[in-house]
């Protein structure tokens, strides 16, 4: 009977193919100085036993760590969990993470970091010396803290900085804001709106401003109006209802809005129910993020489906690559989709009113 999996090591290997510990260890790590007779051999004892690599082992040559580290924000990501509300930012970021990094034999961890303390630098510096990770993958507002970005530039230590198209060290990666925005913009002009009102982002994601940019071109494209139409929320759900109502308040007020969030979506639906407007026969509704809470709002919200998962594999499949390959120059754009559900219908007819 072969030994259970889990109590098999790299001793047992070592043991079975009749070779040092240095040498299963090269193997593993696919070092190229072993002779190919060589790594047929302790690869059939890996084989045979079903022995799987741990990261104790796979450090043993003391070349990498085989962790990637992703970096989120402290104070945002807390108030998310303790909300309950249905973001699944973190889950979808470590859904991609997570199954790219154990395609490649390593391993994905998350730490949260205040990106607003003057510790930033002390807490990044305590994570790197206890993790010695491979990569490091930076999400929004640390992917534009030079602080944080000067400091891994400085170390050495490949990154990616997801959302954002500032210049800069490290790998900038989006997730196509100006397209996902132009998108949502183009699949409301199609069904005849001509009032398209936009909720923004707040100023200090630059995701915001790539976004209304999406919104503007797409309006611009089709000749259609945008003055006193952008309002700026800061993607929660009580500055969504301020900026809905400051449109719906408007002389001649839009017949479709797009939300940068989902709670900024869900507060307009809310604005929409009080003032007595149904959706979508009077108000058109589109959304950003496709969160699970918008599949089961009345109605189902269309919404941009950001791609997160896809977003932070690519950026993981390219640290991975970093190290033997030279990092690739300008933004990388991984575009979203519409996801069109029961909260936009024909623009309403204003012959009567």
């Amino acid at each position: 009977m072969g030994r259970r999996r889990q109590s098999v090591t790299i001793k047992h290997v070592a043991a079975d193919a009749g070779v040092s510990l240095q040498t299963v260890s090269r193997v593993i790590n696919n070092e190229p100085n072993v002779r190919p007779a060589m790594q047929e051999r302790v690869q059939a004892s890996i084989d045979k036993l079903g022995y799987v690599p741990s990261i104790a082992a796979q450090r043993m040559s003391g070349s990498r760590s085989y962790l990637i580290l992703a970096i989120n924000d402290r104070d945002l990501t807390i108030a998310d969990w303790r909300a309950r509300e249905g973001r699944d930012w973190v889950d979808q970021m470590l859904l991609g993470g997570m199954l790219t990094c154990a395609q490649h034999g390593y391993r994905m961890l998350i730490e949260l970091v205040d990106t607003h303390t003057d510790h930033v630098e002390r807490e990044l510096g305590a994570a790197i010396a206890a993790l010695q990770p491979d990569g490091i993958l930076l999400t929004p507002p640390h992917s534009e803290n030079p602080l944080i970005t000067g400091l891994l530039a400085e170390r050495g230590i490949p990154f990616a900085r997801i959302g954002t198209t500032d210049e800069g060290p490290g790998i900038a990666i989006t997730m196509g804001d100006t397209f996902n925005a132009q998108l949502a913009t183009d699949h409301l002009i199609e069904l005849g709106h001509e009032r398209i009102g936009f909720i923004a982002g707040p100023e200090d994601f630059s995701l915001s401003g790539r976004r209304v940019n999406g919104w503007l071109r797409a309006m611009e494209a089709a000749e259609l109006p945008t003055g006193g139409l952008c309002e700026r929320g800061d993607f929660g759900f009580e500055s969504g209802m301020v900026a809905a109502s400051k449109l719906l308040d408007l002389e001649n007020p839009p017949t479709a809005i797009i939300a940068s969030s989902d709670q900024m979506a869900l507060a307009t639906l809310e604005i929409a129910r009080k003032r007595g407007l149904k959706v979508p026969q009077d108000l058109s509704l589109v959304s950003f993020d496709n969160s699970p809470i918008v599949r089961f709002t009345q109605p189902p919200l269309t919404a941009v489906d950001q791609p997160i998962a896809a977003t932070t594999a690519r950026a993981v499949e390219l640290l991975i690559e970093a190290r033997t390959k030279k990092l690739p120059e300008g933004v990388i754009s991984v575009e979203g989709e519409l996801v069109v559900r029961g909260s936009t219908a024909r623009a309403p007819s204003r012959d009567n009113g």
